[in-house]
């Protein structure tokens, strides 16, 4: 769970439940470091909060932004957290049972700390409310459509920002033009944008689908989890916590879900070099389909901290894409250039930090904004 509090976007901070999280201020200035080990939940919320408030004590905060991870069908916009809101989030808890009800809960925590204080729901599912209808299309039975099993897709946030970058570093050329954005975390998806909207991507009724990520399997032929329910008399719970914890590089290595480990082992370990390499083919099948998807490619961006920082992925994830224009100049891509294809390119390869949290705190500020009629 993430959220942004900030005060005319000058109090500005990342803060997160997670355990070893590290709180920086507009300024990339460290509030506090201090790993704990808190359980459940709950505990670490109110733990959160208490440092919180005593952080902000004598700070004027406007609001509090928060990334909501799913949306649904309905929220393509930033959305003031209302009663009603709430009561939409916990009709969407079964889309994402793993991300909403902790979500939830924290909401309605700080609502109690700062009753005062407005609070902005940002979806991680918005950017991708305008693909086009056969791009969220699955071919199941059409009822189910209307139910909302649809293809949604998620790093919505992360997507926005690069693309308000894109156009600041390239401008509406680039911007408005055919662009593929690979986000490579722990997390891994792809999108491709055409004039400046989401036309597809690859993660779709949950974030469990698309790329191989550190420890989710991506794509999965539907038959392996009924053989794993059915022949392996494996509940679905212990199913879903192989999907989403147990799988991806982790489970293809055996040894960790973490790529920079992995990179380090793979000269020496098969296991290693073997999900390494799976990582970068199917990220480069998928590369593929977007850009057969968007009819060609002129920008390229790698984002999130594998894309970020990472050269040989890069590398062997472009390795022999030439036929779609994508040539990387190595001495480039080995420092982590802004732009690592050589000159006059057809395709301009970039590599581009993320910000989401920026982008709630931008998304937060646009809304009080504009109920204020500024």
């Amino acid at each position: 769970m993430r959220c942004t509090i900030w005060g005319n976007l000058k109090h500005c901070c990342y803060l997160e439940t997670w355990k070893n999280s590290i709180p920086l201020d507009a300024d990339g200035k460290l509030l506090v470091r201090e790993p704990l080990d808190l359980m459940p939940h709950d505990a670490a919320v109110w733990m959160l909060l208490e440092w919180l408030k005593g952080w902000t004590s004598g700070r004027d905060l406007d609001a509090i932004g928060y990334r909501v991870v799913h949306g649904g069908s309905n929220f393509s916009r930033p959305h003031l957290v209302t009663l009603k809101l709430l009561a939409s989030l916990n009709d969407l808890i079964p889309f994402a049972p793993n991300h909403l009800p902790q979500e939830i809960e924290v909401i309605k925590a700080t609502g109690k700390v700062y009753p005062n204080i407005k609070q902005v729901a940002c979806f991680d599912t918005a950017f991708h409310r305008r693909m086009p209808d056969l791009a969220q299309m699955f071919a199941l039975p059409r009822f189910l459509r209307s139910e909302g099993v649809i293809r949604y897709g998620f790093h919505g946030l992360s997507y926005e920002y690069i693309m308000d970058e894109l156009l600041n570093e390239a401008g509406p050329g680039a911007a408005d033009g055919r662009v593929i954005i690979a986000h490579l975390g722990s997390g891994a998806s792809m999108a491709a944008v055409k004039d400046g909207k989401c036309i597809d991507t690859t993660m779709g009724f949950t974030p469990s689908s698309g790329l191989v990520m550190s420890r989710r399997s991506g794509d999965l032929d539907p038959g392996i989890i009924l053989y794993l329910i059915e022949q392996k008399a494996l509940s679905p719970s212990t199913v879903k916590k192989m999907i989403n914890q147990q799988s991806g590089l982790l489970g293809v290595s055996g040894i960790s879900s973490d790529m920079e480990e992995l990179l380090g082992k793979e000269a020496e370990d098969p296991r290693a070099a073997e999900a390494v390499d799976l990582f970068c083919y199917q990220a480069k099948k998928f590369l593929g389909t977007l850009a057969a998807v968007l009819g060609g490619l002129a920008t390229l961006i790698f984002t999130a901290g594998i894309g970020e920082n990472a050269p040989s992925i890069r590398q062997r994830i472009c390795k022999d894409m030439g036929y779609l224009g994508i040539h990387l100049d190595p001495s480039r891509n080995d420092i982590n250039a802004p732009i690592i294809s050589y000159e006059n390119n057809p395709v301009t390869v970039r590599v581009m930090q993320t910000n989401e949290e920026l982008m709630i705190a931008r998304h937060t500020h646009n809304l009080i904004q504009h109920m204020r009629g500024e």
